[in-house]
């Protein structure tokens, strides 16, 4: 592990920005099982700013397509955002930015692969986005969000992106019928630094398929994946 000095050096070269309470930027890296295996020392991780994150850069997305893109409609500017938020758009970032080094995990994490499992790699960029939204608002914020997603944020407008099965089986559902499309987490396994959900997607009642992830979203697009290889194999 790198010394946090040299992190922090490194990181805000990458993203041009200088935090002025660097221990915002070590909190963003804190991941759940380090404070697993830490318990008799106070720390926190870096759960709560990853759900900071994940509100502003919705929110900065969403502005820069609304505003970007005047002819586009309300669903398809949903489904813009949501490819250019997922979680492999996001790891895709974290990996550039080799916030895999960085983060403090616990042991057990480490050696299951926890430095490149694309899950933990786009919630500590999230993280990371909620550590500057704290420490210079919501413009730096904007800023970095749209530096870091610059080129997915053109492969999304080109057209050239990774799947988002959520979207595409509420929009094959709702050419049919306009009921709502039901994701439920229906069981939790293993600790709470490392768990595995599993989420089901229910129909007009109708259970479509399952999925298991180690994040809710995750375990949700397996789930939607099944659903489209069960109901409308030919669209995968």
């Amino acid at each position: 592990m790198e010394r946090f000095t040299d992190i922090v050096k490194d990181l805000q070269t990458k993203l041009h920005y200088a935090w002025r309470n660097p221990e915002l930027l070590r909190l963003a890296l804190v991941h759940s099982s380090f404070t697993y295996e830490n318990r008799g020392r106070e720390e926190q991780n870096n759960e709560r700013l990853e759900f900071l994150g994940d509100a502003v850069l919705e929110l900065v997305i969403s502005d820069y397509y609304y505003n970007q893109l005047p002819h586009k409609s309300e669903g398809e500017l949903t489904k813009m955002r949501a490819l250019t938020v997922c979680e492999p758009s996001l790891a895709t970032v974290a990996r550039r930015l080799e916030l895999g080094r960085y983060i403090f995990m616990g042991r057990g994490e480490e050696r299951s692969g926890g430095r490149e499992r694309p899950a933990l790699l786009a919630d500590a960029f999230e993280a990371l986005l909620g550590s500057v939204y704290l420490d210079a608002g919501f413009e730096e914020a904007r800023r970095v969000a749209l530096q870091q997603l610059a080129d997915i944020i053109e492969e999304v407008k080109s057209g050239h992106t990774v799947r988002d099965y959520k979207t595409d089986l509420q929009e094959m559902l709702q050419r049919k019928s306009a009921d709502p499309i039901q994701y439920s987490i229906i069981d939790e396994e293993g600790p709470d630094h490392d768990k595995i959900f599993t989420a089901a997607v229910d129909y007009q009642g109708k259970r479509m398929g399952w999925g298991r992830g180690r994040t809710k979203k995750e375990a949700e697009q397996q789930a939607a994946k099944m659903a489209l290889i069960n109901y409308a194999p030919k669209i995968l």
